[in-house]
């Protein structure tokens, strides 16, 4: 049969007849470009395959064997160090420290005992090395190679027999049985397609490096994240110093997980107790700020919530939210007015996450409440005191999980005082004032009197 042209969706994969400026798929324009395809698939299905092998639930397998990388926050995320033949897809923005994280990983790796390779297609040799001399990790044993041909690339992998292989990035990988540019659809997923098979086969462990869309997600057809084993994001504010490696998608631990690192002149260092960290220079109480006790992954997690609210010289007050869904924002805006009487018509209104952290968990609702509410009337709230609730449509406050981890974790960091919704356990709430408020009225009486 004739091979035919296809289109293809660079964004989500959808594959088209002929072109179009929009994709039906995702949405986005000027998304979609032309591609050969791979294969007309084969003849027929008339041969007969082998059986294969089937067990029942109840068959008990030991754990997968886990290699450490002496670096706690990346072992963290990875569910408690390196599997042995997984995939792991890392994405983040340009300049954000991916290339220095696993350069950095492969060193620690290797001082452990495994043998690690690191494959560049962005960077000739002479720069890896140049980083590797800046972050003192010239003695490490990691073999360097820069090459974007993967047939010589799986040729020295399948010779060298490596524990690690990383590869940054897939973007720049081409193989020469595909027709099409390096970066397209079909490179990218022949590229990982090749590179995931080989670890399945051969037992070695792959990390790949993903660029990104101006969307922030992984750049390439969304069948990659689902070929790979883990998928992490590593994000963070360029005006920041915190980097935050987060698991959106892991097979052998805990999605949602995060790492904490810091950026300094000796490259990235891991920040063991995050919640000391973001919640550093609250020396004196101040209006409009809230300390949340919030979950990421496994971990508890002390963030100050920041809020301005000022008289609005426009006709259409401006609402400015970073490091929280806007959207979550306006109704709790909605709420305060409709169900509290509090109105912000009129008024200019100013949300921020102290540090750089991005939260989206709806249990930071009351900790947002208190700082709207506590910067518009110019009253602070105690500087020991945290806040942690979902808020309803109907002013009511429901309860959130792992309240006696977050009330334990505020103990921990001196704080003595609690406003949590009712029905909550607390039993874990030792040393700790606990405050159950039933609705957000009754918080804002509590707290400021009647508004």
């Amino acid at each position: 049969m004739k091979q035919t042209t296809s289109f293809t969706c660079t964004v989500c994969g959808a594959a088209y007849r002929k072109w179009a400026g929009k994709c039906d798929a995702c949405g986005g324009w000027n998304t979609i470009v032309e591609e050969a395809p791979l294969s007309t698939g084969p003849k027929s299905l008339g041969a007969k395959g082998r059986p294969i092998p089937l067990s029942d639930l109840a068959t008990e397998e030991a754990p997968p064997p886990r290699a450490s990388s002496g670096i706690a926050e990346l072992d963290r995320v990875l569910g408690g160090g390196l599997v042995p033949a997984s995939a792991i897809l890392v994405g983040g923005d340009p300049g954000i420290g991916k290339s220095t994280l696993l350069l950095q990983a492969a060193a620690s790796f290797a001082r452990k005992g495994l043998k690690c390779l690191y494959i560049s297609g962005e960077e000739a040799s002479a720069q890896v090395r140049m980083r590797a001399q800046r972050l003192g990790l010239t003695d490490a044993p990691v073999g360097l190679g820069a090459e974007t041909n993967l047939r010589d690339i799986l040729t020295t992998l399948d010779a060298e027999r490596p524990a690690l292989a990383i590869i940054d990035s897939i973007q720049t990988m081409w193989l020469d049985s595909v027709e099409a540019a390096p970066g397209s659809v079909s490179q990218v997923r022949a590229a990982a397609h090749e590179l995931v098979s080989f670890a399945k086969r051969r037992g070695v462990a792959v990390i790949l490096v993903g660029h990104v869309t101006k969307e922030g997600q992984i750049a390439g057809p969304r069948v990659v994240e689902h070929m790979v084993d883990t998928v992490l994001y590593f994000e963070g504010e360029r005006g920041h110093q915190f980097r935050i490696l987060r698991a959106v998608k892991n097979r052998f631990g805990p999605a949602d997980e995060i790492g904490v690192f810091e950026m300094t002149g000796g490259g990235l260092a891991e920040v063991p107790n995050p919640s000391a960290l973001f919640l550093a220079n609250r020396d004196q109480p101040a209006p409009g700020s809230a300390v949340f006790s919030g979950i990421e992954g496994t971990r508890p997690v002390l963030t100050e919530i920041q809020a301005l609210v000022a008289p609005s010289t426009l006709a259409s007050p401006r609402r400015t939210v970073v490091g929280l869904d806007s959207g979550r924002v306006s109704t709790i805006l909605a709420v305060l007015e409709a169900r509290c009487g509090i109105p912000f018509a009129g008024l200019d209104v100013f949300l921020n996450v102290a540090g750089g952290l991005r939260v989206n968990e709806p249990a930071a609702d009351l900790a947002v409440a208190g700082a709207l509410l506590s910067a518009r009337e110019d009253v602070a709230i105690p500087p020991d005191m945290v806040l942690f609730g979902e808020i309803s449509l109907s002013g009511a406050l429901r309860p959130v999980g792992q309240t006696e981890n977050r009330l334990k974790e505020a103990s921990k960091l001196g704080f003595s005082q609690a406003t949590v919704p009712s029905r909550s356990k607390i039993e874990g709430a030792s040393g700790l004032t606990v405050r159950q408020m039933p609705d957000l009225t009754a918080f804002v009486g509590e707290m400021f009197g009647a508004g």
